[in-house]
């Protein structure tokens, strides 16, 4: 059962880089997909293209996993690794992470902004609003404590000059929050062209929020 549990998750992980080049919310060797498997994660290689990965090339590295572990040198996972790590230990509830460069989002991550209440479907991030966490250099533990505070009661956070990442409780809930985030800074980036654009109230996306409670999986909402 583990092995085909195992089997499952990696075909997922490579099907899910390719899901997200298609969506064109990542390209080249940009970006990283983890999910978690027993007492660690599987996690994308360091430098492979999309279109390129293989399941056995896929890494499982232990959650306890530190940055003198012989696997870092002999497997070469992504160089975000600590920040999936530091994710999945903190939020149990989440079981796959994904990271993008995803064009409009990147755009406002550049500006340091944060995603406002322009839509309601920013609650399915988790709150009010969509954090940018501030810059940090790629692959440090710095950028993954800015990100895991940003993501604070949040789903879906900006790195500052970097990109998204998007947390779900499978790898399909992950990808299409990150998806839904980049279509959110697109409507922002839009809105703004004609004025600085009218936000929801606190009030309003109170509503919101606790509709998605009962609403059912929110990649299932109608815009």
């Amino acid at each position: 059962m583990k092995a085909a549990q195992e089997r499952a998750l990696r075909r997922g992980i490579v099907e899910t880089s390719l899901e997200m080049e298609r969506l064109g919310i990542n390209q080249g060797t940009s970006g990283n997909v983890s999910a978690r498997l027993g007492e660690g994660f599987l996690i994308t290689p360091s430098g492979v293209p999309a279109r390129e990965l293989r399941e056995e090339g896929i890494v499982w590295l232990p959650l306890d996993v530190d940055d003198d572990a012989e696997v870092l040198h002999v497997k070469r996972p992504s160089s975000e690794w600590r920040i999936h790590r530091d994710i999945l230990r903190a939020r149990h509830e989440m079981h796959a992470v994904v990271h993008t460069h995803s064009t409009a989002a990147t755009a406002m991550a550049i500006h340091g902004r944060d995603i406002p209440a322009l839509h309601y479907m920013v609650a399915a991030a988790g709150g009010d609003s969509i954090r940018c966490a501030p810059y940090a250099l790629f692959g440090t533990q710095l950028l993954s404590d800015h990100a895991l505070k940003a993501l604070q009661d949040r789903r879906a956070c900006l790195l500052a000059h970097h990109g998204v990442v998007a947390l779900g409780d499978d790898l399909a809930r992950a990808v299409w929050l990150a998806h839904e985030v980049e279509v959110l800074a697109r409507q922002y980036l839009l809105a703004c062209q004609l004025g600085p654009p009218p936000l929801l109230s606190d009030v309003q996306m109170e509503e919101v929020l606790e509709r998605f409670k009962t609403y059912g999986r929110p990649r299932h909402a109608e815009r």
